[in-house]
């Protein structure tokens, strides 16, 4: 084991404390850089989770008006061709008839 004189213990404590100073000196203003990123990022994280809540309920909300369409149109659509031909009633006066209503 090494024997430390009294002089190279001074030396020593000397070091240790200026690396500590120069150490905290260094690292002085990271601690409120990084909790300001970290805030920033998390309110940016809870801002897309809004837009993508809101544009979630906005797409349920369009298909649920589509369906509606689409049930309506069929609906409509049965009701105006009762013989089931594809064509409305209105239009096919009879099925021999040539003539446009």
């Amino acid at each position: 084991m090494v024997a430390f004189t009294s002089d190279q213990w001074v030396i020593l404590a000397l070091v240790f404390a200026l690396g500590f100073l120069i150490g905290a000196f260094l690292l002085a203003g990271s601690g409120r850089k990084w909790k300001t990123r970290y805030r920033e990022e998390v309110r940016q994280r809870e801002e897309l989770e809004e837009r993508h809540r809101d544009r979630e309920r906005e797409w349920d909300d369009r298909e649920k008006d589509w369906r509606e369409r689409d049930s309506l149109r069929g609906a409509a659509l049965r009701d105006s061709d009762r013989d089931g031909d594809g064509v409305r009633d209105d239009v096919d006066r009879r099925p021999t008839d040539d003539r446009r209503a």
